[in-house]
């Protein structure tokens, strides 16, 4: 009985965890370029029940038996494994903002902070005072050669990445290649670190940042943002199990406790 409480108690734990997830990615919906968490659980190791009393083997003239048979399975509960980043690809949204990019395919962009190079997909950027590109924070946003100057120019972002800046006043016969955007992949991109800010962080599982060339580098998309990929309808559908699930272990330690309740107060006493 006191092992149905912690198996419970467990199972409680990990829907609360998936819960928490699951509010996150609603309350990021709106949030340019989120990518959605799932909260993936495991459970414990199952163990083989068998009957105590009848310990042993015993022999017959067709060979042997064993005289405590295998009565069945029983688990030990979940836990948590880990909280999964879904990258799945999200839609674009139109901004008319020329600071505004958004990437198709796997990358992200660099970007310089106080804590070293970081990156994202947010490529909600403006151009600051001081006419270097960079994120709604303030973080530069990083090319090929340091940061992207572009103040006083007008400019345009193609397919590759490239910017291309032009004197105001002047035809776009004589743009400059300015830059290129620094976009990067990961060996294992799946567990790169979130942290905050729609920043993520290299791991030792995800391996540093790689330079992304050839078919591994994503498209820029100028003018356009991508939002987030979480579908409110399936988070909500997942709510709902994950609220059933929760009160289904809350009945069960409710049952277990129940019993335990009477085993003292009746089987005890008559003893």
């Amino acid at each position: 009985m006191v092992r149905g409480w912690y198996i419970g108690a467990s199972g409680m734990e990990a829907q609360q965890t998936r819960l928490d997830a699951i509010s996150n990615n609603l309350a990021n919906v709106d949030t340019t370029s989120y990518k959605r968490d799932i909260a993936v659980s495991k459970n414990f190791p199952e163990l083989l029940l068998r009957r105590m009393d009848d310990d042993g083997v015993y022999k017959n003239p067709f060979g042997s038996a064993d005289v405590a048979p295998i009565i069945g399975k029983i688990g030990l509960g979940v836990e948590l494994n880990e909280l999964y980043t879904d990258f799945e690809q999200g839609s674009f949204k139109p901004t008319g903002s020329d600071a505004d990019m958004a990437l198709e395919g796997e990358g992200f962009f660099s970007v310089e902070t106080p804590y070293g190079e970081r990156y994202t997909r947010n490529g909600n950027f403006t151009v600051g005072v001081e006419g270097y590109l960079m994120t709604k924070e303030g973080y530069p946003v990083l090319g090929e050669n340091g940061r992207i100057y572009l103040k006083d120019e007008k400019f345009t972002v193609n397919k590759n990445g490239e910017v291309w800046t032009t004197p105001i006043g002047s035809p776009d016969a004589d743009a400059k290649l300015a830059d290129r955007l620094k976009l990067v992949t990961f060996e294992n991109s799946r567990y790169i670190q979130k942290q905050g800010s729609s920043l993520y962080k290299d791991t030792e599982i995800s391996g540093p940042a790689l330079a992304a060339e050839g078919r591994a580098r994503p498209t820029v998309t100028q003018g356009f943002v991508e939002a987030s990929n979480v579908n409110v309808v399936n988070e909500m559908v997942q709510m709902i199990e994950v609220n059933r699930a929760y009160e289904a272990n809350q009945k069960s330690i409710q049952s277990e406790d129940t019993m335990m309740s009477k085993l003292w107060s009746e089987v005890v006493r008559a003893k």
